[in-house]
């Protein structure tokens, strides 16, 4: 396992050391005491999600707010997604940054998303499976989001508009001025 800074404060690329031959490929996709010791983070995951999605679906920008922030570790089973995370802490010095990556079944690569940080990714692939391990279980109350278009902070998803299929919670999340200023 490498990991690789990204950007914003926190947020790492975790790239597992994948073994490949005429069979196929085996991975560790996720080893606690390797992540901890090599993010200098004490993560403990306890709820594991997954998701199914078709080509231009886009799901984000979500995160939950307070006690039941979640930090999440990110990975695309199957598939290929932009996967876009915006930081949302006050006094991170990458506050209202963005960074996007891409992941797929191919390079394998995970994406550490820290507490405080909205996420969301869109699939560039016919499907793709994508799976989140969280260090705090959901709570609706606590579900919060911003709209994935919002001006302010100018997100390119290098994808047509017109295309992105949404859901309706989606497609009316305030902005980040009204959630943050």
């Amino acid at each position: 396992m490498q990991i690789e800074k990204t950007p914003l404060k926190d947020c790492f690329i975790i790239k597992p050391q994948v073994f490949r031959d005429n069979r196929g490929i085996f991975l560790e996709s996720y080893h606690k005491k390797k992540f901890n010791r090599l993010t200098g983070l004490d993560t403990e995951f306890v709820q594991d999600n997954q998701s199914v999605s078709s080509y231009g679906v886009l799901r984000g920008m979500h995160f939950q707010k307070g006690e039941f922030a979640q930090s999440k570790l990110v990975r695309v089973i199957h598939g290929k997604v932009l996967d876009v995370v915006i930081d949302l802490r006050p006094d991170s010095p990458t506050f209202k940054k963005h960074f996007k990556v891409v992941l797929d079944d191919e390079n394998l690569q995970q994406l550490y998303v820290p507490k405080g940080f909205a996420h969301g990714f869109l699939t560039l692939s016919e499907t793709s499976v994508f799976a989140y391990k969280c260090d705090q279980y959901y709570y609706p109350g606590s579900e919060q989001g911003i709209i994935y278009n919002d001006p302010e902070l100018n997100i390119d998803w290098d994808f047509p508009e017109d295309k992105l299929i949404l859901s309706e919670k989606d497609r009316v999340q305030p902005g980040f001025k009204e959630l943050f200023e």
